[in-house]
């Protein structure tokens, strides 16, 4: 089963299999995208809403790779309904694709190419310099603001 993000419907993603998506991917589009969506939901299109529980764990996970002040809701609840419907996630979005795979859960892509490797990001302070595996508002130690930073 495919479960598709918006970059799915915006670029007419085709299939033969079963798909799913979540109400939030509607809210996200426009024009022929948004009728794209209405048309499969018309024809057999399965609208998924993950539960709390699956959804803090993709929560978690995005904290841990860094990820998750990228992620919108939309973005954590379609990983998470990704998770529990064990499909494969169709999305063009790099943080959503990070999470999916730190999870285990297949993605294709679309328009883009996938990203190569998992990442847990680094969070560098734009002050002292300083890195933190931990995402924060500030740094603990001069207080200035942090910046996610590659880890290679």
């Amino acid at each position: 089963m495919y479960i598709l993000d918006s970059s799915a419907f915006i670029h007419d993603f085709h299939t033969t299999e079963q798909s799913a998506t979540i109400p939030l991917v509607r809210e996200e589009l426009e024009d022929e995208s948004a009728y794209r969506y209405d048309a499969m939901e018309g024809s057999g299109m399965h609208i998924h809403i993950p539960n709390e529980d699956t959804t803090e764990k993709v929560e978690r996970a995005a904290r841990e790779s860094g990820d998750f002040e990228t992620l919108s809701e939309t973005d954590i609840r379609l990983v998470a309904a990704s998770f529990e419907l064990d499909g494969v996630l169709v999305t063009d979005d790099y943080a959503m694709q990070n999470v999916a795979e730190k999870l285990n859960v297949d993605v294709e892509v679309i328009a883009r190419d996938g990203i190569e490797e998992q990442r847990d990001w680094l969070f560098q302070c734009q002050g002292c310099g300083r890195e933190f595996d931990d995402e924060k508002d500030r740094c603990p130690i001069c207080g200035s603001g942090l910046a996610r930073k590659n880890p290679s």
